[in-house]
This record gives C-alpha cells, structure tokens and sequence, in this order.
C-alpha cells in the first residue's frame, strides 16, 4: 500500500504505515507508553549501582572506629577496675560492643540485599525469613544504644549530684545486672512480632527490613511503631535531663573553688559527662528523624492519606535509616577524640596560641616600664628607696 505524498515531497510516495487506521496507532503508543513507564518504575525501585560502594565503605568505616574505641575502653576499664569510674566504662565499653555488632550483622545483610540488586517492589509486603531477622535486629541494635546512653546519664547523674549515694548503690555486680535487663529488654521488643503485635517487611528500595511503617498498615503495626518510637524519644529525653543536671551540678562545683583534691576528682567527671553529652548529642541528630518519619509514616498509611506522597514517604524512612546507622560510626569517635588527654591537648594548644597573640600585642616600653614599678603605679604601695 502506497500513500500520495504532499506537492512538496518530491519523491512522490511514501512508504505505507503498518496500521489500517488512526485507532490502531493510538492504541499502539499507549501500550508504548505503559511499557516505558514500567520499565522506569521498576528502575526507581532497584538500589542505585553504587549502593553496595557505599555500604562497603560505610562497613569498614564502622568497623575500624569500633574497634579503635573498644581497644581504647578496654585499657581504660582495665587500669580503673576499682574507681567510681569503672561502672561508666563498663557501661561504655558495652555500648561500643553492642555498636560494633549491630554495624555489622545488619550491614552484612544489607550488603547482601544490594549485591543481588535488592527485593522487587511486588515482594516488599511477602517478607521472608532473613527480613525478618534483619527487621528485629534494626529494633534490637536501634534500641541498645539508646538505652545505654540514658542509663550511662543516670549513672553520671547520681555520681555527680549523690556521691555517697552512688557509692553504696552502684557496683560491677549491679552495672553486669543493668546491662542484661536493657539487652533484654530490647531483645523483647524485636521479638514482638513473633506474638503478632507488629510486622517487619522490606522498604524501599528493597535492600532493608523494618517495622511496617506504609501500605496495608494494621492496629498492631501502629501500636508497635509508637511503642519503638516511644522508648526512643524517652531514652533520648532521659538523657537530656541527666545531662543537664549533671553539667550543671559541675558548673556550680566549679564557681565554689573547691579544694585541689577534689577538683582532681571532678576532672574525671566532666570527661565522662563531656563524653556523655557528644553521645547524646550524636544520637539525637542521627536517630530522631527515624523515629520521627517512622510516626508521620504510619500514622499516615493507616489513617489512608499518604496517596500520591508515598514516594516522598518512602525517601524519608530510607534517610531516616541512613542517619541511624552513622550513629554507629561516629560513636565511636565521642570515646575517641574526647578522652581528657585529648582534651588536654586541644587546651595546651588553645592556651599557647592565645599567649603568643598576646605576647606579640606588648610593646617594648610597656615591658621596660613593667621591670620598675614606681609608686605612681601601685598608689597603695610605698617603694622604698634603696
């Protein structure tokens, strides 16, 4: 079939198109479009090519500092086994475990999952065995630190506001005993699902597991979020009380000029609270946003309003989690670089610069001056002349 072509085409015809009318071709295009558009949807839900780059990276970051900051607690928890600091390094020392083990189990998951370019978006509500482990550790590892951090606080709290009191409550026996009822306590809340209260299921872009936070969200699902969401924000809260009391029990210590044994003593102290106050601060930036987005997210899907800002959900539990896990990495570093002999040589530097500006703002006849008092500079002294 031959078509006459236009004045203007001077070949005179052209070739047939392979349609028998207008419909045909419309119909064609759409399923065209359909297609396309599938394909590119299907793209937006796999992990991005560098994804398993950076989760490699990120690991190794994690694991290195971790173990750099368990060497470190270590040897400190060891040469002050039987001061009043032992129980804060024995409460340290198992946070930065605790961080060390949850950067790894989880991330060797999560690597997984990216190597094999993700879960599709059609399975995320079919979770299977491994989403299930890796949901519960996210709720375990998530909970641990936050926890740590605020029982850490109200055991600096007590020693600094109640000495004597904290000698005769706190001991090794006691801290041991402490830390096996918060990493059971945890451990309980991850194994909530398993009694049917909550679900874990695969988020976008199906390279993680967490609590069922978006699509088909129950009652259990709700109650669960709030649950996690709750006992975070008041660890995190806790914290921020115990710190606040606790710095300013030693300001006020500090403007009383107590005695020089006794400010030996308290040096200790502001180094474990200054530490406790980088851990905070650390773990409000990195967790606060998770728990947050986690509370918009499944409040939204369960009151059926996310509709058309379910990608934008999806972006803000996906940063959430992002945030969350350098909690791990740059905890670490609080024990590193705020230990006092750190401390005390960012302050000799400080110190040393500042009198040299100094030194170099005197001028030659104020020195000369300086070496002969006269009586007309000290009006209250006599200068006898010899």
């Amino acid at each position: 079939m031959e078509l006459t072509s236009p004045p203007g085409n001077s070949s005179g015809t052209v070739p047939a198109l392979p349609f028998s009318n207008l419909s045909e071709f419309e119909r064609y295009m759409t399923l065209a479009l359909h297609t396309a558009n599938a394909n590119d949807n299907t793209s937006l839900d796999r992990p991005a090519v560098s994804g398993p780059i950076v989760a490699s990276l990120s690991m190794t970051l994690g694991v290195l500092s971790n173990i750099v900051a368990l060497l470190i607690l270590v040897k400190s928890y060891a040469r002050l086994r039987r001061r009043s600091k032992a129980a804060f390094l024995l409460f340290a020392t198992s946070l930065v475990a605790t961080d060390f083990m949850g950067h790894v189990i989880p991330g060797a998951i999560v690597l997984k999952l990216y190597l094999s370019e993700g879960v599709p978006a059609t399975q995320y509500a079919r979770p299977d065995a491994l989403c299930q482990f890796l949901g519960g550790s996210m709720v375990f590892f998530g909970l641990c630190p936050l926890f740590l951090g605020s029982a850490m606080a109200a055991e600096r709290c007590l020693g600094v506001t109640r000495p004597l009191l904290h000698a005769s409550l706190v001991s090794a026996t006691r801290t041991k005993v402490s830390l096996s009822i918060i990493w059971l306590a945890a451990l309980f809340m991850a194994l909530l699902p398993c009694f049917q209260l909550g679900s874990y299921s695969y988020q976008y872009p199906g390279t993680w597991c967490f609590i069922k936070v978006l699509e088909d969200t129950a009652e259990a699902d709700v109650a669960f979020v709030l649950l996690f969401s709750g006992l975070g924000l008041g660890s995190l809260t806790l914290a921020l009380v115990c710190n606040t009391a606790s710095g300013l029990t030693l300001l006020v210590g500090r403007m009383r000029k107590q005695r020089c044994n006794r400010q030996r003593a308290r040096s200790h102290d502001i180094e474990m609270v200054v530490q406790l106050v980088g851990i905070m601060v650390t773990s409000c930036i990195c967790w606060s946003p998770l728990l947050i987005f986690g509370l918009m997210s499944v409040t939204r899907s369960y009151e059926g309003s996310v509709g058309d800002d379910l990608a934008t959900y999806r972006m803000l539990m996906i940063t959430g989690v992002r945030l969350a896990s350098w909690n791990q990495i740059l905890d670490p570093w609080v024990y590193i670089l705020l230990r006092r002999a750190v401390l005390r040589k960012i302050y000799l530097v400080t110190k040393r610069q500042v009198d040299l500006s100094s030194i170099r703002r005197w001028e030659p006849n104020s020195l000369h001056s300086a070496e002969k008092p006269t009586a007309t500079s000290f009006p209250h002294c006599t200068v006898k002349e010899t």
